[in-house]
Parts: structure tokens; C-alpha cells; sequence
């Protein structure tokens, strides 16, 4: 197989990339968040689609239940198979009051074929404390019918639209609080020391301090509740600053980058693929070039990629490669060897 030469200009001028955003997309309020709630119960009324006698605990679990109801019965003598044993998640809002209802999600852990037509026994959900704080009950959903009309693609996993009762709040007091402190969602010192000075200026005295990284701790103005400064709070816009990355997913082969991030110089060679990046004023166009576009210019004799001065990114490469045939699982691997060279500086974050 012939070898591939691909040519690069680089250009090592980095501009710093500032967005306004506002502060609530870039921060949270610590204590304010979401609580996972967890239960196991028993779905019933399935046709014949529950689990199989394989599945101990499923006839263990039918046969306490039935004993709760005074009927008694050994867990050796139960035949059916229109029940099955799941486990109940669900997400507690902050603030949630007791009678509220919340979402319930229903996934089986025996060997059932379907949950569909069943419905959920009366399933105390807990905290990570141990604690009750909610109930659920109610018909399954699996969703829709695909067009040949079979079921769901995923028939043992379903939901309960409010099937879930708030029974336990957790108290959360903001009103009567002096200070609060808000997370950054990604860590970044500058947009910490953002947050503090666009607050300190929007009201023209000194009620934020940047604790680090992540961390920036407010108080509260005298002429205004707590739930008023950080309503207000939430709509400040900031100078926001991103952080360079690239984001592979190496089971789809899925890339993606911001526009901007350049590559060093660097000479690597993997499989049959040469790459040399160099930095060159004004790179020259052989004899029989080809325009790719605007920015890429390939030489047919000798099988070389140029770019214009100040266009070779990450972005630019992986075009010029995608060209030129390679495949998506070799330009991960190109990415992945360059950011272990030092030619890439943005963070590369696989998923």
C-alpha cells in the first residue's frame, strides 16, 4: 500500500475564547439539586411475559406478599409467570412537597420478555439515608409501537407518568440565610473570578467572593430576601470563558471539536498515514495540485496536503483525513497520539 504524506501549515497564535452566558449556566446553587430515590417491588397483570421459575427471589417476593395478606403459600408452589421482580428509580425535585407527584421509572431485573400492560404494586422509594420518601403505583408504559407493530426495543424497562407520590420532604431553608454559595459546573478560575466581579459591579458593592476554582460564595444584600438576590442572581449575564476540548466517541466514531483549537508542529506516522505539520510563511503548491477548498490544496505526484498559513486546527485536520479516506477509528487514534505528544493542548475527553 502506498504510503500518505499530509503536509501541514500550523499556526501557534492562541486566542482566548470569551462567551456571554448567564450565571445559571454556568453555575448552581449548592444544596439545590435533585435527590435519587430507589425500591424494589413487583409488576403484575403481564401475559405470560414475567419471569420464568428461574428467578428465585421473583416467587420469594410473591409468596411475602401473599403472606402479608394472610394467604400462605410455599414460593416452591407458585407457577405463574404474569409477574415480575423490578427495580423502581426515580428523582426527587428540590423543593418537592409532600403530595407531589414525580416520574417513576420501572426496570426489570429477572428474566421477563415484556412489561407491557402491567402495573406496579405500591413501592416505598428511598433515600441514600434509608428513609421513605415517596410511594409509587400505577400502570407501565413502554412507549410505542414501531411500524411492523412490534413492542418497544427496550419492553422490560417503563415508566409511570406521576405514578409517584411525595410522602417525605427535604427541607432546604434559603429564606432565612445569609450566605450562599454557588458550584461552578466545570472548574475554571476565570470564570470564577468572572462571577465575582460582574456581581460585585451589578450591585456596586462587594457580595461575591471566588473561593477557588469552582467555588464562589455569596451574601446577600440588605435590601433584598434571599429568594430575591438569587433570582436576580441567575439572569446576571458573565463573560464566560470555554475551556478547549474535543469529544470523541470511540463506539460511533462520532468527533467533535471547536473550530479553533490548533494543532503543533509535529511529525507522527501511523499505519500507512505520514503526518508533518510545520510552520511555513508561504507553503508551495506543486506542479498538478488539486483544490480540495478554499484552505486545502493536495498534490497529486506526491500525495502531500497543504493548508493556508493559520488554518491548520483540529478541526481543519480531521477534514483533510476524512478526504482523503481514513477511517474514523484512525483518526482517533491520530487524536489521541497527538495529545499525548503535546501537538494538541485542548483536553480530549472520551465517552
Amino acid at each position: 500500500m502506498k504510503k500518505i504524506l499530509f503536509l501541514f501549515t500550523a499556526s501557534l497564535l492562541f486566542n482566548a475564547t470569551l462567551f456571554g452566558a448567564k450565571i445559571s449556566d454556568v453555575a448552581s446553587i449548592v444544596g439545590v439539586r435533585d435527590n435519587h430515590l430507589i425500591g424494589y417491588s413487583l409488576v403484575v397483570g403481564l401475559q405470560k411475559t414475567g419471569d420464568g421459575t428461574t428467578s428465585k427471589f421473583t416467587l420469594q417476593s410473591i409468596a411475602n406478599m401473599l403472606k402479608a395478606m394472610n394467604i400462605d403459600m410455599e414460593s416452591a408452589d407458585i407457577k405463574s409467570k404474569n409477574v415480575a421482580a423490578v427495580v423502581v428509580t426515580a428523582e426527587l425535585a428540590p423543593f418537592a412537597r409532600q403530595g407531589d407527584k414525580i416520574n417513576i421509572t420501572v426496570s426489570s431485573i429477572g428474566d421477563a420478555k415484556s412489561l407491557e400492560g402491567g402495573t406496579l404494586l405500591m413501592t416505598p422509594l428511598k433515600g441514600v439515608d434509608g428513609k421513605i420518601y415517596a410511594l409509587a403505583q400505577g400502570a407501565v408504559s413502554i412507549g410505542g409501537r414501531n411500524a411492523k407493530g412490534a413492542g418497544d426495543s427496550h419492553p422490560t424497562a417503563g415508566l409511570i407518568y406521576d405514578g409517584g407520590l411525595v410522602e417525605r420532604e427535604i427541607s432546604i431553608d434559603l429564606y432565612n440565610q445569609e450566605y450562599v454559595t454557588l458550584s461552578l459546573k466545570d472548574a475554571n478560575f476565570q470564570n470564577s473570578v468572572s462571577i465575582q466581579k460582574t456581581l460585585n459591579s451589578h450591585y456596586s458593592t462587594e457580595v461575591a467572593v471566588a473561593m477557588d476554582s469552582r467555588t464562589v460564595k455569596l451574601k446577600k444584600p440588605s435590601n433584598k430576601t434571599m429568594i430575591e438576590f438569587l433570582a436576580e442572581v441567575q439572569e446576571v449575564d458573565m463573560d464566560y470563558s470555554i475551556k478547549d476540548r474535543i469529544v470523541i466517541n470511540e463506539r460511533t466514531g462520532t468527533i467533535v471539536s471547536g473550530v479553533g483549537i490548533h494543532i503543533k508542529p509535529i511529525i507522527m506516522t501511523h499505519g500507512d498515514i505520514t503526518i508533518k505539520i510545520t510552520e511555513q510563511n508561504s507553503p508551495s503548491k506543486p506542479a498538478g495540485s488539486m483544490v480540495v477548498d478554499e484552505n486545502m490544496v493536495i498534490g497529486l505526484n506526491e500525495n502531500e496536503l497543504y493548508t493556508k498559513e493559520g488554518t491548520t486546527t483540529v478541526a481543519n485536520l480531521v477534514r483533510s483525513l476524512q478526504k482523503l479516506g481514513a477511517t474514523p477509528k484512525d483518526i482517533i487514534s491520530i487524536l489521541e497520539a497527538m495529545k499525548s505528544a503535546g501537538s494538541i493542548s485542548a483536553e480530549l475527553k472520551l465517552i
